[in-house]
C-alpha cells in the first residue's frame, strides 16, 4: 500500500461499527493523529485498541498548528487528521492545513467514510441526483430567508442544531408554506429517526417530542412553477450586476424566447 505524509480519515457519526478496516489500519500506522477533541477521539481509539499519540487540531488553533505539523512531516513522519465524527473538511476543520501542505508539496490522501448528508440522502427518494449542500445555516433570519429563496429550485440540504431547528422550520414555513421536508437525526445510532413530511407536519411532530441530536435537513425543491422561479433567479442575477429593467427584459427574452413585456412586468414587480 502506498505511503502518504498526511491522511484525511473519516470517523463514525454514531455507530462505531461503521469505521472502515483501512481507517483502522491508517490510524494504527501513522505517527500522530490530529483531532478536534482528544477525549472524543480517544474513545474511538480505545475501542479499537489503537495506541497512536494524538494532538489537538480544531478551528481555534488551525493556524498556530501549521508550523508544528509541517516540521513533524519534514522529519519523515506521517499524520492522520480526524474530526469528532464524520469527514474532516466537511463542516469540520482541516481546510487550512490541507491548503498549506499542498503548497509545500506533501503527499495527501483521503479515505472514504461516514458523512451525515450522504447517509440521509441515500434513504430519501428524490426526483434526480442534483442537490445543494450549504453546511450550517447562518444565524440571522434574513440570511436564512435569502438562502431558502435562492435555492428554491433545487433540493437544499443543511445541518441544524436541536436548539435552532424549530425556529428554522418556522422560517421555511413562512417563505414556503407548502414545502416538503425530510430530516434525519441520531443517524446510525439506536434512536435514529428519519421523517419525510410537509413542513407543517414536521413542526408538529417535533413540538410533541424531545428534540435531541444534530439534524440533517432536506428541503425538497419547489414543485410550484419551477420555470417561473428560475426566471426570477435570473432576473435577480442581472439586477445584482446593475442591468436596467429594459436591458434585463431584452437579454432574457433573447436567451429564453420569453415575451419581453412579461419579463419587464416581473422585473418592476407588476
Amino acid at each position: 500500500m502506498k505511503k502518504y505524509d498526511f491522511y484525511i480519515v473519516p470517523t463514525p457519526i454514531g455507530n462505531l461499527g461503521d469505521i472502515t478496516l483501512r481507517a483502522i489500519d491508517v490510524l494504527n500506522s501513522v505517527d500522530l493523529i490530529a483531532c478536534e477533541d482528544s477525549r472524543n477521539t480517544q474513545k474511538l481509539l480505545n475501542h479499537f485498541n489503537i495506541k497512536t499519540k494524538c494532538i489537538s487540531y480544531h478551528k481555534y488553533n488551525e493556524h498556530e498548528r501549521i508550523e508544528k505539523i509541517i516540521e513533524f512531516l519534514q522529519s519523515g513522519k506521517s499524520i492522520a487528521l480526524v474530526s469528532d465524527a464524520g469527514t474532516p473538511l466537511i463542516c469540520d476543520p482541516g481546510s487550512v492545513i490541507v491548503k498549506e501542505l499542498r503548497k509545500n508539496g506533501f503527499s495527501i490522501t483521503a479515505l472514504p467514510g461516514a458523512n451525515a448528508v450522504i447517509t440521509l440522502l441515500s434513504q430519501v427518494s428524490r426526483e434526480d441526483e442534483e442537490f445543494s449542500f450549504v453546511g450550517f445555516l447562518p444565524k440571522t433570519q434574513n440570511q436564512i430567508e435569502n438562502i431558502i429563496k435562492n435555492y428554491s429550485t433545487s433540493d437544499l440540504i443543511f445541518y441544524e442544531s436541536p436548539n435552532r431547528i424549530l425556529n428554522t422550520l418556522n422560517i421555511i414555513k413562512n417563505i414556503r408554506p407548502t414545502a416538503k421536508i425530510a430530516f434525519g437525526r441520531e443517524l446510525t445510532k439506536v434512536f435514529e429517526e428519519v421523517v419525510i413530511d410537509s413542513v407543517d407536519n414536521v413542526i408538529n411532530h417535533l413540538e410533541q417530542n424531545i428534540i435531541k441530536g444534530e439534524f440533517v435537513v432536506l428541503i425538497f425543491r419547489s414543485s410550484e412553477n419551477i420555470e417561473q422561479l428560475k426566471l426570477q433567479k435570473r432576473i435577480k442575477l442581472l439586477q445584482d450586476k446593475g442591468f436596467s429593467a429594459k436591458d434585463i427584459s431584452i437579454i432574457l427574452s433573447e436567451l429564453y424566447s420569453i415575451n419581453k413585456n412579461e419579463i419587464y412586468k416581473l422585473v418592476i414587480g407588476k
